[in-house]
């Protein structure tokens, strides 16, 4: 639990005051609804249901107002590198934006589900009090101010008028259908797999939230659930009033008591995303004119496993290692924009970013500029956007771990490393770096040999051979490749990649490797930095809680993972 306490108190708290707040908006309005005496009639013919509805529709407005803010790139990576209160705790969180996003959208969902449930009950107890003919009170109410006004309960208003009826003609049921089909194609193309697979699904069905927005802004303005307007509520209180509605046929009423009059509830839910789409209408424009901005490719270089590295330049390009840019190919898609890890340096005199297959879209992208024909395609070019592994150099101790394309934003940082060893920047706080990079097949290490191999050199000429110590485990490999290189074991250097470092086959135990971390470091904080998958993450968070110690004199292991 102490070691769970390290990596885990602020996000636990950003998340219990997060459901805090649901909590409390849910209680407060359905308890107001339940018992405010403004809504005494309309309890009446609704029930509970009446409070269950608009309870969850609050839930509803302030989940809405923060399921922008997460995917607010530009607002994020402002956060990360200006704000002088966003120290390493701080930035944390905001590697987790996407994290809450799911959350948000999960709570969404749920209130969504709710609240749809809840109106299904009402508009059949509002027909139900609509066809009664026994004199109760919900059917007197019912039959109140149907002659043209606007004072009116039901918005039944006939003995033909069917719940369906309401729900595809009026402004309310109409714009809630919608809603909640947008949700769930939202929600539904959000899942790993379809996320994983069908990469274009996801992105065409996640800008419904355009018709969500829009719905939701004027889902309330027709006012169908109704409350007895104030001025009525003065001069005659329902607790007085009530008995008297049901004598004779309806209409009389004792002398200090009238017909109630009744009128809608103001829409609230522009007042709660007003804000957020504002800041995400000018983070869409900021995006938009920056990626117009022309971006002339310098040179294309096609790696082994179908992998297509493209160096490039544009004017104001501004990066930190680890960043991440979104790249547009308007000759494949006009719409589509994927994220991609960059692979060069802030000392680069360009930007470059390495393309595996892993779809329909990559497949065209690296198909286009093999064969470029006519012309080399036209790139344009969104970012950079910051990420976890900006913070790489602010850790004593740093354990890279990237898992084949993964290896990317570490690309990035063993560049700059090579950069300021060159140069001999003293700036450099980080003592240790450890690199593991897990590959499924031999051609995979062809993509950063160069650069291993420069950094091998450069590290044995300024002395400093043991400040980087980097492992490479092939995890998908034949008896032959194994046979050649256990018979070419004592050679100089590997007859896999070429390197002085050996690889090694399978996967690491990462027990030991934390272990021996612990053992080197028992006093140094330690950056653990990973770009794979989830399966990976879980162990690597396990290994984190394990070996952190409370003390803040020994050592501790946080972790943080790159999210697009």
């Amino acid at each position: 639990m102490g070691n769970w306490l390290v990596n885990h108190w602020f996000p636990a708290l950003v998340i219990a005051a997060w459901l805090g707040i649901n909590i409390f908006l849910f209680v407060y309005y359905f308890l107001m609804f339940d018992m405010d005496e403004k809504f005494y009639y309309t309890r009446e013919i609704l029930g509970s249901a009446l409070a269950w509805a608009r309870a969850s529709a609050k839930c509803l407005n302030f989940n809405s107002m923060l399921i922008l803010l997460p995917v607010c790139r530009n607002l994020l990576s402002f956060l990360r590198g200006t704000c002088l209160l966003c120290r390493r705790t701080m930035r944390k969180q905001l590697d987790h934006n996407l994290t809450f996003h799911k959350l948000v959208a999960y709570m969404l969902a749920l209130m969504t589900a709710v609240h749809t449930i809840a109106h299904l009950f009402n508009l059949e107890r509002y027909n139900d009090s609509q066809q009664a003919a026994d004199g109760s009170l919900s059917s007197v109410l019912s039959d109140l101010h149907q002659d043209g006004s606007d004072k009116w309960l039901n918005p039944i208003h006939s003995n033909s008028t069917t719940p369906a009826y309401v729900t595809f003609t009026s402004i309310p049921g109409l714009t809630g259908v919608i809603i909640t089909v947008a949700l769930i194609l939202m929600v539904t193309s959000s899942m790993e797999f379809i996320r994983r697979s069908y990469f274009e699904v996801f992105w065409y069905t996640h800008h419904l939230f355009i018709i969500y927005f829009a719905g939701l802004v004027i889902h309330g303005i027709a006012g169908l659930v109704r409350g007895q307007t104030e001025e009525s509520l003065k001069k005659y209180s329902p607790q007085r009033c009530a008995q008297y509605l049901v004598y004779r046929d309806g209409r009389s009423t004792h002398h200090h008591c009238k017909e109630p009059e009744f009128g809608g509830i103001p829409t609230e839910s522009w007042k709660w995303v007003l804000a957020p789409i504002l800041l995400y209408v000018f983070e869409r424009i900021l995006r938009f004119w920056r990626s117009r901005q022309r971006v002339v490719i310098t040179k294309v270089v096609t790696h082994p496993s179908k992998v297509l590295e493209l160096q490039m330049h544009k004017k104001g390009f501004n990066m930190e290692v680890g960043q991440y840019i979104f790249i547009n190919c308007p000759s494949i898609s006009l719409l589509e924009w994927h994220p991609f890890t960059l692979t060069s340096a802030p000392e680069d005199n360009f930007f470059s970013v390495h393309i595996r297959a892993a779809g329909d879209w990559t497949e065209n992208v690296i198909d286009a500029f093999q064969q470029q024909k006519p012309k080399i395609p036209r790139i344009e070019v969104d970012g950079p956007f910051g990420t976890a592994s900006e913070d790489v150099f602010q850790y004593e101790v740093a354990m890279l771990i990237g898992a084949g394309i993964g290896v990317t934003p570490f690309a990035s940082v063993l560049k700059s490393i090579w950069y300021k060893f060159q140069h001999a920047d003293q700036s450099l706080k980080t003592k240790k770096i450890y690199f593991y990079w897990l590959c499924r097949d031999t051609g995979a290490f062809a993509w950063f040999n160069d650069l291993l191999v420069s950094l091998e050199q450069e590290m044995e000429e300024s002395g400093k051979a043991g400040f980087l110590n980097y492992r490479l485990f092939l995890t998908g490999w034949d008896n032959s490749i194994a046979g050649h290189a256990v018979l070419n074991f004592d050679t100089v250097t590997d007859v896999v990649t070429g390197l002085k470092q050996k690889t090694s086959f399978g996967r690491p135990m990462w027990s030991n490797e934390f272990s021996a971390v612990a053992t080197a470091h028992p006093k140094s904080v330690v950056g653990v930095f990973l770009c794979g998958p989830e399966a990976l993450a879980k162990s690597l968070q396990k290994c984190c809680h394990q070996y952190s110690r409370l003390d803040p004199r020994k050592v501790k292991f946080y972790f943080n993972k790159e999210n697009f």
